[in-house]
Order: structure tokens, then sequence, then C-alpha cells
């Protein structure tokens, strides 16, 4: 079989490509060119995409004794990436980039791109597994990825693979070493590879502008402070609100809601982040097979978060399919943008990814 293996310049891919080329397949490395503007060296752990990066992925392709490219998509990149993460918070949502990249760059240009070039699969370096078609957690649940890979549909999952996903890290990391490979020992990229510096607020606030608005108590209306934008802000957060005096009963206060229109940041207890309620649109059912009915599941709104019990039905929206996620239990800092991705419920299944939506709606506890 022909493998295009997507090589970053970390030890994951290069680990991917590895066990690819040892599994007997044709591979050859790629690595992808996002940048318009690369800089030559990482910052440690920040950002990735470096000319280092691109020189350390074609060292990994020399050890493996694979053919190896640099295919530039930094303007598709920018486009259905940057801007649209960019204009997700203007909007007052909360985007998750990683999705969109494996959504539109790696499982759909990039993989259009290998299909047309007669490849039968793209290997990548996610921590995910693929059983029977089935998308499912990784054997390391510290690094496990399936979150943002629950964004591909049937037919980009049967194109897929993903060699490591049934390995916990530090047995990668030793295995590179083993391989002979100098990323061995690479620390591993952290916060939005386009955003070096880590400050989320300065990247947005330059594309963005300034955009006033005010901060206001959402049980008395009363107006607490003054902000330069809607895009300093996701649902849930506590620190960097501009708030000088705290609350009456001397609790922390908390977005609740963000208002685009208007510019209002509306600020509450913990208790006001409570929602019984989701609704997901763009909604994909990783099987290929929209359910008839609802069903059980477990779902998880963050990259990073636990999962909360849920029954999920299948709706449409202005056309469109969508899901609508019933908590058996309110979950708390729930943000439009965010991705609600349902795995199974069965213990025995648990790693089982059922489905994905973008999160458009909710409805709070206490409405």
């Amino acid at each position: 079989m022909r493998v295009l293996a997507a090589m970053s310049g970390g030890v994951d891919s290069a680990v991917a490509a590895a066990r690819a080329v040892e599994a007997g397949h044709d591979v050859v490395g790629v690595h992808l060119a996002l940048s318009t503007a690369p800089g030559a060296l990482r910052t440690g752990s920040r950002g990735c995409c470096s000319r280092e990066d691109a020189d350390d992925a074609r060292r990994a392709a020399d050890v493996l004794g694979i053919p190896f490219y640099v295919w530039d998509f930094a303007d598709r990149f920018k486009e259905d990436v940057i801007d649209e993460f960019v204009a997700a918070y203007a909007a007052g949502e909360t985007p998750n980039p990683c999705l969109s990249c494996n959504e539109k760059i790696k499982f759909s240009a990039l993989a259009e791109r290998a299909r047309a070039l007669g490849f039968d699969a793209l290997a990548t370096g996610h921590y995910a597994r693929l059983r029977n078609g089935e998308l499912r957690r990784a054997v390391d649940g510290d690094k496990d990825q399936s979150y943002v890979l629950a964004v591909l549909d049937h037919d980009q999952l049967g194109r897929a693979m993903f060699p490591i996903g049934d390995t916990p890290k530090p047995q990668i990391r030793e295995e590179a070493e083993r391989r002979g490979l100098a990323v061995a020992n690479k620390p591993d990229s952290h916060d939005i590879c386009f955003i070096p510096s880590g400050d989320t607020r300065a990247f947005l606030g330059s594309r963005i502008g300034v955009r006033p608005g005010a901060v206001v108590d959402s049980s008395t209306g009363e107006k607490l402070a003054d902000h330069d934008g809607v895009h300093g802000f996701t649902i849930g957060q506590r620190k960097g609100l501009g708030i000088e005096a705290p609350a009456v009963d001397g609790q922390p206060r908390y977005v609740t809601g963000i208002d685009p229109a208007s510019g209002t940041v509306t600020v509450g207890g913990a208790a006001d982040l409570d929602v019984t309620s989701l609704t997901a649109v763009k909604a994909i059912w990783t099987s290929g097979v929209t359910p008839d009915g609802p069903v059980e599941c477990t779902v998880q709104v963050r990259a990073h978060g636990g999962l909360a019990p849920a029954v999920a039905t299948p709706i449409e929206v202005d056309g469109a399919a969508a899901m609508r996620i019933d908590l058996r239990a309110p979950l708390r800092g729930v943000a439009r943008g965010q991705a609600a991705v349902l795995y199974a419920s069965d213990e025995a299944a648990g790693d089982l990814v059922l489905g994905c939506g973008r999160i458009a709606d909710t409805v709070e506890a206490h409405a």
C-alpha cells in the first residue's frame, strides 16, 4: 500500500512514519509548510512549522530511507484555519483550531492531493486508534487526540492511519531513540501552533482591533468594567475580567455570556455556568449512518475536558444535520464554537467515538 506520512518534525509523526515503513508499506514523507513567514527556530515547546521543524522531518525521513517533500499549504491554512479562528472569536465563540486543521487541511486538502497522486492512505502521528473503520481513544489517555479527530467523516477515516495510537508516549520516545531518530527527546508542541508567543488575546487584538464593550453583572445588570473586545473572553473565564471590586457575596465571578453584537460580556456565579442541554450543528456520525433516534452516550466539550452522561438526538437546523444533546446532569462552562464529541456510554466500548458537532446554542440550568 502506498502511504503518505505527514511529518511535522516531531517525535510522534517520525515514529508513525517508521512504523508504516516497518509494516511493509511504500512510504513517502511530507512536511506541511503552513506559515507564510516561518521562523528559523522553535522556542522550546512553543509553536511549530518552523524551518527547524522541516529540517528535523527531513532528517527523520533520511534515517528511514524514504523520499521526502515539503508541500506549501500556507494560503489554505490561513484561510481555513487562522481566518476562521479569528472570525469565530470575533463572533463570541471559542473555536478549537486543531479541529479545523484536521478537517480542512490534513484530512481534506492534504488527503485529496495524496489521493490524486495515487496514495492509498495518510499516516499521521495522532494519538488515536482505528479498529474496523471505527475511531477510538488512544491507549495513552493523557495524549489521546480522538477529540480533535472526531470531526472526520467515515470516508476520511477509511483513508487514515494512526500507527502510534496503541502505545504510551514514553515508549514512543524510547522507540525513536532505538531507531536513531534525532527527535526522540524533542519537546512536544503546546498552545496554538500559529501563536508561538502563547498570547492569544494579543494575537486576536492585532487582527480584530478595538471593539469596546461592557462587562455586566448578570443578576443586577450593573456595569462592572469596560473592555476592548469580546475576543478577549470565553465562557467560564475567571481571570482578566477587569473587575476591581469583588462580588457582594465574596464569590468569584465568571464569564457566563458573550453578545458580540452589543459587545456585552455578562458575568455571574459558578452556578450560572451550568447547562442542561446543547445544540450542535455540522453533525457528523462517525459510522457514516445517522441514528434513527436518541443515543445514550457520554459527551466531551473541551479538548482536555471530562466526560458527561448524555442522550444525543439527531435533528436538523436550517435544513442541515445537527444534534440535540440532553445532559443527565448539568455541565459547567460550555461555550459556543467548541466541539461536542460523543463517545459510547457502554463501559466496555467507552473509547469508541460516535459522532461530533459544533456547539451553537445551550440551555442554562436556571433558565
